[in-house]
């Protein structure tokens, strides 16, 4: 199978991962993207934009998002509010008709990526709503007569922090890949793309102490890669020496965010 997306210079990618992406590109399916906060479900959208060279469209998912949404919406009140005030060009109701990141993407000339954020923050009919119009790839704007054609089919990268359960009918018609926390060797190639020249003894001793506290079985929230990225960024910076890191934990507050959780650290270090 051809390789579409090989990872970036800025984005370390697991081989299960390319795969998962370019399945999807291929079945033209969407890619839905599970894992834990910080193994880079965001950051994966851009990453493949930039290694196909094409542009991102991000729609962030809210509570109140319907798939509509997405489409277009028209701006009544704007329309309502030009015509008290006497602005001209009322009558021309495509001047209020604004369409969303997937009717941008429908009538982009040149193939984009779509990413979807958070889709679990949206109800429950919303991802087979959306699902009906991506199958479709054409939507109506009955206010204006048109029908808007997908010119590409989008790249569609959509994330979930499985918050709540999403149907069967849009799992089955989706590529479905979990991100798994990086293990250590694939965390220091992440960290070494912030921090090139950083000491290696000190990097060990971060790495060690790291994966301890998120091993730690009362932690509430553990910490992830960008608190480690903000903690290997403070030790440097305050000359910690690195035989202290894994003896002190040094900033703990960069790495726990939670009351609890720091007591239990303090309490693990004795």
């Amino acid at each position: 199978m051809e390789h579409f997306f090989t990872g970036t210079g800025q984005y370390v990618a697991s081989a299960e991962l390319m795969s998962a992406v370019n399945v999807s590109i291929m079945l033209e399916k969407p890619l839905l993207i599970k894992g834990e906060p910080g193994t880079g479900k965001t950051l994966l959208a851009q990453a493949v934009a930039d290694a196909l060279g094409e542009e991102l469209l991000v729609w962030n998912v809210k509570s109140t998002t319907k798939a509509q949404d997405g489409l277009y919406v028209y701006d009544v009140v704007q329309r309502l509010y030009d015509s008290q005030f006497g602005t001209g060009g009322v009558d021309d109701i495509a001047r209020y008709i604004k369409l969303g990141k997937l009717g941008e993407a429908f009538r982009s000339e040149k193939r984009v990526v779509l990413l979807i954020d958070e889709i679990d923050k949206a109800d429950l009919e919303f991802p087979n709503d959306l699902l009906w119009e991506l199958d479709r790839m054409e939507f109506y704007i009955p206010e204006t007569g048109e029908t808007v054609r997908a010119r590409q089919r989008p790249v569609v990268i959509i994330t979930s922090n499985a918050e709540k359960e999403l149907p069967d009918a849009f799992l089955r018609r989706c590529v479905f890949h979990y991100i798994e926390f990086p293990d250590r060797a694939q965390m220091e190639q992440i960290v070494r793309v912030h921090f090139g020249d950083l000491e290696q003894n000190l990097l060990t001793q971060a790495l060690e102490a790291f994966y301890w506290v998120r091993g730690l079985r009362d932690i509430e929230k553990r910490p992830s890669t960008s608190e480690l990225v903000d903690w290997l960024r403070a030790l440097a910076a305050g000359g910690v020496a690195p035989e202290r890191i894994a003896r002190e934990i040094p900033f703990a507050g960069v790495l726990v965010k939670k009351d609890k959780d720091l007591r239990t650290l303090r309490k693990a270090l004795g």
